[in-house]
């Protein structure tokens, strides 16, 4: 009963920060309705990051504890929520039909990613006398040949190693391993294309009901909140995908983001140079051994298991 309580209340408070954090970019199209697009796409991540900022505070003042999982799935219903109730009656059924079969796989993936195992390995099986603390990303790592042999690397938010361990996603409460990183790729992917959707139909949905701004107090809030929900999106795609591109280029190159942020950390990453006659130090630079070209790292990706 604690512990579901403890859970509900997490809920709680990711739920209340979504609406606060919605609420606060309904401002930006509310007294900036004029400004061009990138004045209030600028004006919406400057109000994003201080809204974020100072909820987090007041969080940490007040003892309060947020899920990660919990703000994912509140922003997706708050979206869908507007979609159904406002953006929806100005686009083709096609467009809305498309768009809520992409938010239920949405959810659908999320609930598999979230508790999906994405490679743990039973550390009993392991001598675990000796670890090395990384400051980078919260990773231990061990220098036994069978781990390495596995890519397995220490995840101190799951306190276990995972195999082919990429990072730990707060948003999806667990690590990114060998055995869930094609699914998060196609949820990333997934989140991409279901906020690009949005944006073409809350755009089409502002450009057919703009003559309706004449009525200030009902038309006008309904297209505010489209036009913020828009700017939401947008942003989530400024910062997805570059995220996506570095990930498919971490698996043009078979490399993972720990292992390219902590490479100095694992010797199989070291290529030490002979130093000069006359000089006394050594240098290294980075080697993957893990690359086979990008046509067998690509392979190796869809064949995970």
């Amino acid at each position: 009963m604690l512990a579901w309580s403890k859970s509900i209340g997490r809920c709680t408070v990711s739920f209340i920060s979504v609406l606060l954090t919605q609420l606060a970019l309904f401002l930006v199209p509310l007294f900036f309705s004029a400004s061009p697009i990138l004045i209030q796409l600028t004006l919406s991540a400057l109000v994003l990051v201080v809204v974020l900022g100072f909820g987090g505070w007041c969080k940490r003042l007040l003892g309060f504890n947020a899920s990660a999982p919990a703000f994912v799935f509140c922003s997706i219903f708050f979206i869908w929520g507007v979609h159904i109730a406002i953006v929806r009656q100005a686009i083709s059924p096609v467009m809305d039909v498309l768009f809520n079969v992409e938010m239920i796989m949405l959810i659908i993936g999320l609930f598999r990613i979230m508790l999906k195992d994405p490679g743990f390995v039973v550390s009993e099986s392991f001598s675990l006398g000796k670890l090395n603390d990384n400051s980078v990303l919260g990773v231990q790592t061990h220098n036994e040949s069978s781990l390495l042999q596995m890519r397995a690397r220490y995840c101190k938010s799951c306190q276990t190693y995972v195999q082919g361990f990429d990072h730990h996603c707060p948003a999806f409460g667990n690590c990114i391993g060998q055995k869930n990183y094609v699914l998060f790729m196609v949820l990333l992917v997934g989140f991409i294309t279901a906020e690009i959707s949005y944006i073409v139909c809350s755009s089409q949905f502002t450009s057919k009901f703009r003559v309706l701004e004449e009525n200030r107090v009902e038309s006008g809030s309904i297209l505010v909140m489209a036009r913020s929900t828009l700017l939401f999106c947008v942003l989530q795609v400024l910062w997805q995908g570059p995220f996506l591109i570095w990930h498919v280029y971490c698996i043009c190159f078979n490399i993972r983001t720990e292992e390219w942020v902590n490479w100095k950390n694992y010797p199989e990453f070291q290529l030490n140079a002979s130093s000069l006659s006359g000089e006394n130090y050594q240098e290294t630079s980075f080697k993957n051994p893990h690359n086979k070209g990008i046509l067998q790292n690509v392979k190796e990706f869809l064949t995970l298991k």
